[in-house]
């Protein structure tokens, strides 16, 4: 049988993630120091867990309402207004996701007709372009440059607006950048979203994890952003809930009634346990992740350090848990300074062009793993790079 001829074009033609592609040399692997999981080093906090046993112990194993439970609605209600100074109606203007990854997804396919265009910006996560093209919608790339930080250029982005597009897509702070946005070019393009009746889904998952006594601004905050923006955020990096699979969107009611009805059919609800865990999350609040972020900031600052040291130019981040040095110097392509240095060193990083081909001449290392272990991967890729360069 000829499968191919019985795949849909829209997913035979999608490539496989990067990341993914890039970590099957990875597996088995036992030597490797891994700079290239994008995810916290340091289990679910204690409390966290322990409410998701305690329900388990109380039989509560149900469905809940499509939108989630009402008490994690109302959690996430009142710490959405104290993070982002913006109130959402817990009862119709909240929904709580399979992870955020399900949010975006079903974001993309709740507003998108065929053809029409989304302008986001690379690099960025690998799932963007192929969830727009999972909805039959259109990809529009904006690069973003290390000159800038990795943040979105407004001007570029008014570049790209065509009578086709619908959506712009922002991410901040950034995988697998750091990069955040100065508020100048976020109220720039809130301006553009207006004058052209856009959307803009804001994509929040790193915003607890802020540097150099940074203050983050989202662009639902900003007047007339709100009715006419998604702002997706969950408890995956700054609550270490990565296997909790646990997010939400929070938007004006049409909106989050459209993407019901899709997650309806496609998840019917997050599970159960994973709700109870987020619960008890919000109510720690920032006393769940301070600790973690302080540690990440004291990272951040011995790999940005060591990268520059050994002439990899890295700017130095303001956000999330990634830094992205350029290799051009050392002559070789991001996939082959990658594939040698886990070939000869034992060390794993991420090729920039996972992100999109923005990301050509660049590396992602993941800073959230063990200090002693950024030390020694750090001396490893020194030693690495010194023999490229002979």
């Amino acid at each position: 049988m000829d499968y191919n001829s019985k795949l849909s074009t829209q997913i035979r033609d999608l490539p496989r993630s990067g990341i993914r592609d890039f970590f099957e040399l990875v597996i088995g692997r036992s030597d490797v120091i891994s700079l290239g999981v994008g995810e916290p080093d340091k289990p679910t906090p204690w409390p966290i867990r322990e409410a998701a046993i305690r329900s388990l112990e109380k039989g509560q194993t149900s469905y809940t309402s499509n939108l989630g439970l009402e008490s994690l609605r109302v959690a996430i209600s009142g710490y959405v207004e104290n993070q982002f100074r913006v109130s959402y109606d817990p009862k119709k203007e909240i929904l709580v996701t399979v992870g955020v990854s399900e949010a975006l997804d079903i974001a993309f396919r709740a507003l998108l007709n065929p053809g029409d265009e989304v302008i986001y910006h690379e690099p960025c996560y690998v799932s963007y372009a192929p969830s727009i093209k999972m909805a039959y919608g259109v990809p529009v790339v904006v690069e973003t440059r290390e000159e800038n930080e990795f943040a979105l250029m407004a001007a570029d982005v008014e570049k790209a607006i065509t009578p086709r597009t619908k959506i712009i897509a922002l991410n901040f702070p950034t995988n697998p950048t750091g990069g955040i946005m100065p508020r100048e070019e976020l109220e720039k393009i809130a301006a553009l979203a207006i004058k052209h009746d856009l959307i803009v889904f804001t994509d929040e998952i790193y915003c607890e994890l802020l540097y150099d006594n940074r203050q983050h601004l989202s662009i639902a905050e900003l007047p007339g952003m709100k009715e006419r923006t998604v702002l997706l955020h969950g408890f995956s990096k700054a609550f270490a809930m990565t296997g909790w699979r646990l997010g939400y969107a929070c938007a004006p009611a049409p909106l989050i009634e459209a993407m019901m009805k899709v997650h309806q059919y496609c998840m019917l609800c997050a599970p159960i346990m994973s709700q109870m865990a987020g619960l008890e999350a919000l109510k720690m609040g920032a006393s769940a992740y301070e600790d973690m972020r302080q540690s990440y900031e004291q990272r951040r600052n011995v790999i940005v350090s060591r990268l520059n040291g050994m002439g990899l130019h890295c700017f130095n981040p303001g956000g999330a848990f990634y830094v992205f040095p350029e290799i051009r110097s050392t002559g070789l392509t991001s996939k082959e300074f990658a594939i040698g240095l886990l070939e000869k060193k034992s060390v794993a990083v991420v090729p920039g062009t996972a992100f999109g081909a923005a990301g050509e001449g660049f590396v992602r290392c993941c800073y959230a793993t063990a200090p002693e272990l950024i030390v020694k991967a750090m001396d490893l890729m020194e030693e690495y790079v010194n023999e490229v360069r002979k």
